[in-house]
């Protein structure tokens, strides 16, 4: 009876829920799931179908209203001038052209399967977008941002982004006088209105955003105070002129996106996004009664078929149009294999403006957790997935890639004596020394960034992946007298796999007799990378300290070699 009674008061409700969604989270992180997968399980576990403790509808749907406010909100706040110039054309290109291509299919698959039109095109929209939050976040942990068919993604992201906002616009525009509560008459007052909002944005950047968190960063606690306290208000202006909390909270974060502060913002705000958004996700879960799920169980499992396989196969035809090697736009369309917590939102948008049915929502949603949960998988051993269907992805192979384009053997400058792998600061600083003592060098990385800047040093440079078969056999390994990987191991996330042992182990196959070096930061794992064939590990930082020695017991002081860095050297992975 205590314990009824607990449950069944707010305050014990909330409780409840959070011990919830911490255990079911703990068994989800088990599985390599996400936590979307594991919030969506909570809701349908104590909504009605299941426990039936939520009652407090008012205060979780506040919370999660507040939390979908604050993801717009850190969406907005990326989308600086900067970033949209940096997107260049070919992500803009290949980013729209995979949403209208998985719009267009969704569509006609939508219609084909019985769906009138209304809701066939909310139903492909929402198979358009993929998780900015799961992509990210699985390939940071696999260090695959830097990555050209990470940053690819990176940019398909953010295309999906704005035509997800304007989507939003569109939609509560649309449904201007269906729900209770807006303001403003009709669609033409909500754009007036709109422009006035946009108007005032822009004010503000202009003139106030700067200098104001210059001044509140003074007191960082007071900084993350108005970023939340800019969210709330602007949300509340977008909802009463009839554009939507939704796009509210992406001005309020637009409206910050050119401070100096931003990044300072979005990291602290983050974690408050997650604890917000726990609540939609329980919110979603709670609403949706099981059978509705089973309404379109076929429907569902046919549109996340098109989802895992359909998207990357689009994708990757893109790219290979695009001038890409089948490897890169494969790996990219591997991490798109998902739909987005933007399409549930988008969804449910729909269904409160009665555009949809809630059984629409129910399908989007099983199709959501199907897709969400395997694509973790997909992404976290895309390596191994695409060396299996690479024999079957050989038609889509170009001969001349063009935006890949690396130098054949006979067009370097000599034959290297050495190869480095991974031109980060260490490998950069290596290649350039080598340089200056007349070694014949062969830099790789698959960062195109770096790849350009060592060879604006002269280094004979080419793009690619330590873990790229066809990219060893393709190496002149019979001139090499020492192949050297820079990029040290790291532990973290969901895989562990150590390319300087894949490394070790492709060159050897393909009959190179030269020595290997590799990098080590501790003893025990240099013990084993010599078990594995490596002639020499580098340790940096014994080396540096015996260095240090040196110099301090009166060595001579070498001059040092300046090495620009990189912008992905200076700020930590998002």
């Amino acid at each position: 009876m205590p314990a009824e009674v607990i449950i069944h008061t707010t305050f014990g409700e909330i409780a409840t829920l959070l011990a919830l969604a911490a255990g079911i989270g703990m068994l989800g992180a088990a599985l390599r799931q996400p936590l979307i997968v594991s919030f969506i399980a909570v809701g349908l576990i104590a909504g009605p179908s299941g426990l039936d403790v939520v009652h407090s509808d008012a205060q979780i749907d506040l919370l999660a209203e507040l939390g979908i406010a604050m993801l717009l909100f850190l969406v907005g706040i990326k989308l600086d001038t900067k970033l949209m110039r940096s997107l260049g054309p070919v992500a803009l290109l290949t980013g729209l052209g995979q949403v209208i291509f998985t719009l267009g299919l969704g569509y006609l698959i939508g219609l084909g399967l019985g769906f009138d039109p209304i809701t066939s095109l909310y139903v492909a929209l929402a198979l358009a977008f993929s998780s900015t939050i799961i992509i990210v976040k699985l390939l940071s942990d696999k260090r695959e941002i830097d990555a050209l068919h990470g940053q690819i993604a990176l940019g398909f992201l953010i295309v999906q982004d704005l035509v997800v906002i304007a989507a939003m616009i569109a939609v509560s525009a649309i449904g201007i006088g269906a729900v209770e509560g807006h303001g403003g008459g009709d669609v033409i007052s909500v754009l007036l209105s709109g422009l006035a909002l946009v108007a005032l944005v822009a004010l503000f950047v202009r003139h106030v955003a700067t200098p104001l968190t210059e001044w509140l960063a003074h007191a960082p606690e007071l900084l993350v105070i108005f970023a939340i306290a800019q969210t709330a208000i602007f949300a509340a202006i977008g909802d009463f002129v009839g554009l939507g909390k939704e796009v509210g909270g992406l001005l309020a974060g637009i409206s910050l996106a050119s401070t100096p502060y931003r990044e300072t913002m979005a990291a602290r705000l983050a974690p408050l996004r997650d604890f917000l958004l726990l609540f939609f996700f329980i919110s979603l879960g709670a609403r949706l009664d099981l059978s509705l799920l089973g309404a379109h169980l076929t429907e569902a499992l046919l549109f996340s078929l098109f989802v895992l396989l359909g998207k990357p196969l689009i994708v990757l035809i893109i790219m290979g149009a695009m001038g890409y090697r089948k490897r890169t736009g494969a790996l990219a369309g591997i991490a798109m294999a998902q739909i987005s917590e933007f399409s549930l939102i988008f969804v449910a948008m729909g269904v409160t403006l009665g555009h949809i049915e809630q059984e629409t929502f129910g399908l989007v949603t099983l199709v959501g957790l199907v897709t969400i949960a395997l694509s973790t998988y997909m992404i976290t051993y895309s390596h191994q997935l695409y060396a299996w269907c690479e024999p079957l992805l050989a038609p889509f192979e170009r001969l001349e890639t063009i935006r890949e384009r690396t130098q054949p053997a006979s067009q370097l400058h000599n034959p290297p004596s050495v190869i480095i792998f991974g031109l980060g600061r260490f490998g950069a600083a290596i290649a350039m020394r080598l340089h200056r003592h007349g070694l014949p060098v062969l830099g790789i990385d698959f960062n195109p960034q770096a790849v350009r800047r060592c060879n604006g040093f002269g280094i004979d440079t080419r793009y690619g992946d330590a873990t790229d078969s066809e990219l060893i056999a393709d190496l002149p390994l019979a001139e090499a007298q020492w192949l050297v990987s820079t990029t040290p191991n790291h532990a973290a996330g969901l895989t562990h796999d150590d390319t300087r042992i894949i490394l070790i182990q492709l060159a050897r196959s393909t009959g190179f007799t030269g020595r290997i070096a590799v990098t080590s930061h501790s003893g025990d794992e240099s013990e084993a990378l010599l078990e594995m064939g490596a002639d020499l590990v580098i340790e940096p930082f014994q080396d540096a300290a015996d260095r240090a020695v040196e110099l301090l017991s009166g060595a001579r002081l070498e001059e040092r070699i300046e090495i620009p860095p990189i912008e992905t050297e200076q700020q930590p992975i998002p």
